[in-house]
């Protein structure tokens, strides 16, 4: 019996012995996570899709300090006001937009969690660690034939919900080392030198995609390339005749290479 006892005492034993391997291995693990480096994710809004770029780094104290860019919102570089990292939660905040994030690193290289925007309810946000997150700036590059300002008026049926009759669209196309970009300004809906998602050119053909106002416009340029007769369309409403005008004065020289 007393033989039987022993065992008892040393399975008793390993079994505390290994929960502390675990308990010490797990918390191991945690100190060995790196949250430090860039961090991207896609916002979905009830206007469009928002991207965002989450910069963390570590101070020679241990500290950690981040900055968000919102390519879509044309805002690079804003300070996060609060930004921690313990038992694998992450939490930051973003006062100057009453912005709250609460999430959980997955692994190494993904944070899940919720974005609160003042009193909007929460919407799922996933961070993934990345070594290529988007470029803000450009490297400059010749201008192309279409570089400049575009503006042009679409109309929408009286008593249509949403918008005014006539809605005022800018362009400012320029053209870069990475290819062509435009900022949008919407002045009917208070939106000033947003950035395109993407703009795409085919001969005429000229597709300029707006992922943060769920936009779209696809026209072609006349011969003379001082309009671009095509449609708007927005979120799942019809689309709408739109015409751009040229702004000469607003144009560099497509001849002569930039500084």
């Amino acid at each position: 019996m007393e033989f039987r006892g022993s065992n008892r005492t040393q399975a008793r034993t390993k079994y505390a012995f290994a929960i502390l391997v675990i308990t010490l291995a797990t918390a191991c693990m945690g100190q060995a996570q790196d949250i430090t480096g860039d961090w991207q994710g896609t916002l979905t809004n009830d206007m469009g899709e928002l991207r965002l770029i989450v910069h963390v780094t570590k101070a020679a104290d241990g500290t950690l300090k981040a900055t968000m860019d919102s390519p879509d919102q044309a805002m690079a570089g804003a300070p996060l006001d609060t930004f921690t990292f313990e038992g694998g939660k992450v939490h930051f905040t973003l006062n100057v937009a009453k912005g709250i994030f609460d999430g959980s690193l997955k692994g190494s290289s993904t944070i899940s969690g919720n974005w609160t925007q003042g009193p909007s309810p929460k919407m799922p946000l996933v961070l993934t660690k990345t070594t290529t997150p988007l470029k803000l700036q450009h490297d400059p590059a010749p201008p192309s034939d279409i570089d400049g300002k575009w503006d042009g008026i679409y109309e929408t049926p009286a008593g249509e919900s949403g918008r005014f009759g006539k809605n005022h669209v800018t362009f400012h196309i320029t053209n870069t080392a990475d290819g062509l970009t435009a900022t949008v300004d919407l002045a009917d809906m208070n939106i000033k030198a947003w950035p395109a998602t993407a703009v795409t050119r085919k001969g005429s053909s000229i597709k300029i995609i707006m992922k943060s106002t769920n936009s779209v416009f696809s026209g072609k340029a006349n011969k003379s390339l001082d309009s671009i007769s095509g449609d708007w369309t927005q979120g799942d409403g019809p689309s709408r005749s739109l015409v751009l005008k040229h702004s000469k004065e607003d144009s560099p020289d497509a001849s002569k290479p930039t500084p």
